[in-house]
């Protein structure tokens, strides 16, 4: 624990319910939670974000709805009025890729909504974020990511094609814009001493 500073946690195609099949996400679980008791600061995107609620005790579970594509998400007033994200707008359009969501932590800030899913994300404490969506997405991740995963793009409500998917291209300045601030704002936090 006292080699890194910042953990970051991505994305994957496996549910955090999914020990069976990959019995090392116990083990994940266990070390984000060590991590965070150790007032770490920790990153989680996607399935991060849903470790991150998992490893803090809250359930994970199918959403109502699977989410993919560039769909608007409103940010939270209490959110916006922390540091870490007083330069978030009222909304935005981001990139979702989930068909579960989580419920939030006890004493987390809820990040914000989307009319598919509710939680969307949440800080809990000063240092750990989770995010249920995408930020970090590049012209070529999208590219690849569709090309690789294009059967998960059965029709839906909150599914988007392909094209539909590469036309919110220009989205992207807008989210990592905002992923860089957080980012560094992030880096920024004073080091905790123990």
């Amino acid at each position: 624990m006292n080699s890194f500073d910042f953990l970051v946690l991505m994305g994957g195609p496996m549910s955090v319910n999914d020990e069976q099949k990959y019995p090392w996400l116990a083990e994940e679980k266990v070390f984000i939670r060590k991590a965070i008791e150790r007032e770490k600061k920790v990153l989680g995107i996607c399935l991060g974000a849903q470790l991150i609620a998992s490893a803090l005790g809250k359930k994970v579970y199918g959403n109502r709805e699977r989410e993919i594509g560039w769909f608007p998400l409103r940010f939270t007033d209490d959110i916006r009025r922390k540091n870490l994200f007083d330069h978030f707008p009222e909304s935005g359009v981001v990139f979702h890729w989930h068909g579960e969501t989580f419920d939030l932590p006890d004493g987390a800030v809820l990040v914000g909504s989307s009319d598919a899913c509710k939680n969307q994300g949440f800080l809990y404490g000063t240092n750990v974020v989770a995010l249920q969506f995408h930020l970090e997405e590049t012209g070529e991740s999208l590219d690849m990511i569709t090309r690789e995963s294009v059967s998960d793009l059965i029709p839906g409500k909150w599914v988007q094609s392909p094209e539909e998917i590469a036309a919110g291209i220009s989205h992207i300045f807008f989210t990592r814009k905002m992923l860089f601030r957080l980012l560094d704002k992030l880096a920024k936090l004073s080091r905790p001493s123990f």
